[in-house]
């Protein structure tokens, strides 16, 4: 590089490297626009938090804009909710304003602001690593990390936070030679906070450990500062405004039961081991999560350096806090995997550079490696062979599998050469291979972990009045379902049930084939029949009977 500047091609050397970056950006960014947003509307929303963040935003997508159910939000029943603040609430309600209410429009602000948080990795990478092309490989794993990618697409939270995070960090890093930099880390800490509240406050303060350790100096900067108080004013006002509406119920619920009561108890039965997120991280961080042992590794022998400091901080710190939560759930892992794309990343590079010019670039420990690759391809040639011979209806998984298996394999057989390829071929084979499972319908497998709530709930909408109350016999609580049916669906025991069918002056219930026998047979008016569920109502007849009865 600096040989061609000495050989006169200054300016389109200098022109080229003025353009580099940007084009990178561009193109991580369009690449990860594909990923997150194809086939997004396709698949139904499923419980829990999909159900509830559509639902809330479907309801503050229906009042005017200077109703302050804006401000203050509510639920199917007309109760305040408390449990989050409504940013990616309010952006879904505007996508609902614009193309109306629907899968796609749920999904999509989320999406785009978990596509968006690729380029902004590589941002981050550039300003720790000394070269672009570790950032670009870090990037890059983050890119084709199977979390990031199937959860990102969801109409949660969890995205949003990583593109937030990720800018706050940016700004913050920027400011080590701009201190103006740090006035944006405000706007980063603000989104934070008005997405996930404390968790906003947490991930500050790990920012804040990293900056103690790396550049401390900056913790005197008037910009940092005023950044961060600049963020802390629609917290507070937003925060304000609903304790002066709610008082101690906004407190115990938004702090408490969603937040604090977190760490020390199981809330809603969400619990595990210690080792819960270790395992999640294994299972779900294939084939990446290989390189994350010799990363570590790496990071501390280098522990000096800026990239390592942010990365064990980041990584240590979020690892075991939420491994000590007594509440256990998959997405929490989430703010993780840009930390490890980092190690991973600055792994790989080690690989791709020979450490002096004249020797070939060699892959230390080559035949565990290679082992292990071997094992991870053989898993994924029988998922490929069953789905083209046993399960043939599902063309689509034998596409899926087939293409993780050739990927694998050939990954494997170019690490047996020394061959320093494989990181293209595992990373453009990793980004087909999720391109493909996210253009499928098994790309959202929960789904299949009970009935179709879409075509039910589309069922009880077109059979019954608005604001009513359905009881079921399905034992738990499906908010994808409310959201279909617009109707509040309780789940309800037998005796529960049976009561209000003999109570009510007009009861619903929605049920399933065996608890149907349970009811009077010439009782009974089907409002809607399913494969798997029966919306009954007691028939008009059978109501002016009960009520002759209850006058004499």
């Amino acid at each position: 590089m600096d040989r061609e500047i000495s050989t006169g091609n200054r300016s389109g050397t200098s022109d080229y490297q003025t353009w580099i970056d940007p084009g990178w950006t561009i193109g991580l960014w369009a690449a990860a626009i594909v990923l997150f947003t194809i086939n997004l509307g396709v698949l139904p929303l499923r419980d829990w938090d999909e159900g509830i963040v559509a639902q809330i935003a479907s309801e503050i997508a229906s009042a005017p804009f200077d109703s302050l159910t804006w401000l203050y939000p509510r639920d199917l029943n007309g109760a305040p909710y408390l449990n989050k603040p409504p940013l990616i609430h309010w952006l879904i309600a505007l996508c609902y304003r614009t193309w109306g209410v629907s899968e796609w429009t749920a999904r999509l602000p989320g999406a785009l602001l978990t596509a968006t948080s690729v380029p902004l990795l590589y941002g981050v990478g550039r300003e720790i690593f000394f070269q672009r092309s570790t950032a670009v490989l870090a990037a890059l794993v983050y890119l084709t990390s199977l979390p990031v990618v199937r959860q990102g697409r969801l109409a949660m939270l969890d995205g949003a936070i990583l593109c937030f995070f990720l800018a706050m960090m940016l700004c913050l890093l920027r400011s080590r030679r701009n201190l103006r930099w740090g006035l944006g880390v405000g706007l980063g800490f603000s989104c934070l906070c008005l997405t996930k509240g404390i968790l906003g406050i947490f991930l500050a303060a790990m920012a804040l450990v990293f900056i103690a350790w790396d550049t401390p100096r900056l913790l005197t900067s008037r910009y940092l500062w005023t950044g961060f108080g600049l963020g802390c004013i629609p917290v507070a006002l937003w925060n304000g405004a609903q304790i002066y509406r709610y008082g101690e119920a906004f407190l115990a619920t938004h702090f408490w039961d969603q937040s604090f009561k977190r760490v020390s108890d199981s809330v809603e039965n969400n619990r595990g081991s210690i080792t819960y997120y270790f395992w999640e991280v294994v299972k779900n961080g294939v084939p990446w999560v290989v390189f994350l042992p010799i990363g570590f590794r790496n990071a501390w022998e280098n522990r000096n350096l800026g990239w390592a400091k942010l990365a064990l901080v980041w990584s240590g710190i979020y690892f075991i806090v939420i491994s000590l939560m007594q509440t256990k759930l998959p997405w929490y892992a989430m703010p993780l995997y840009p930390a490890f794309a980092l190690v991973i990343g600055a792994q790989l590079q080690r690989f791709w550079q020979a450490p002096i010019a004249s020797e070939p670039r060699s892959i230390p420990r080559v035949r565990l490696w290679v082992a292990v690759f071997l094992v991870l391809a053989i898993v994924a040639w029988v998922g490929a062979i069953y789905y083209t011979f046993w399960e043939q209806s599902q063309p689509d998984l034998q596409l899926v599998f087939s293409t993780l298996a050739l990927t694998l394999t050939v990954t494997a057989v170019l690490m047996a050469r020394q061959d320093i390829q494989f990181i293209v071929v595992l990373i453009w084979g990793m980004y087909l291979t999720l391109l493909v499972l996210m253009m499928s319908s098994h790309w959202l497998w929960e789904l299949q972990e009970s009935f179709p709530a879409k075509p039910v709930g589309v069922m009880i909408q077109r059979a019954t009045g608005k604001g009513q109350i359905i009881y079921t016999s399905y034992p738990y609580f499906r908010p994808s379902l409310n959201f279909y049916s617009q109707r509040s669906i309780i789940p309800a025991s037998p005796e529960v049930w049976l009561k209000h069918w003999r109570e009510d002056v007009h009861p619903h219930l929605l049920l399933d084939r065996k608890s149907l026998e349970k009811l009077p047979q010439k009782q009974m008016q089907f409002l809607g029949i399913t494969d798997e569920w029966v919306l009954v109502s007691r028939s008009p007849a059978m109501k002016t009977t009960i009520t002759a009865k209850r006058r004499k």
